[in-house]
């Protein structure tokens, strides 16, 4: 079992992955060493993995090929399944349509 910390009591030399990512490191595999949770009112607490900055590697640069891929997807991301068009904006998941598409049945009835 690993150890639960509370929130901002996590002890120095362990950081979350965006932690990790602003100090342009990664994790790299190494396994979750802690985890820190913020208590929420609602819902359970929420919990973050931490992880060793010792151990941690430096963020792999990007490659022509790898921004190529990542401009296609998001790209994809912009068509609308249902009328095919660039919505001009990446389609939220909760809608799954461009917003035209989704006031439609609404403004129908």
């Amino acid at each position: 079992m690993i150890p639960v910390y509370r929130w901002r009591l996590a002890p120095e030399g362990l950081a979350t992955f965006r932690q990790l990512r602003a100090l342009g490191l990664r994790p790299g595999g190494q396994p979750v060493v802690a985890q820190v949770e913020r208590p929420r009112r609602r819902r359970g607490p929420l919990v973050a993995f931490l992880y060793r900055i010792d151990l941690a590697l430096p963020v792999r640069p990007m490659t022509p090929a790898r921004r190529a891929a990542l401009a296609k997807a998001n790209v994809a991301r912009q068509i609308c399944p249902t009328c095919r068009r660039d919505a001009g904006y990446r389609i939220p998941p909760s809608l799954g349509m461009c917003v035209p598409c989704a006031d439609a049945p609404q403004l129908a009835a």
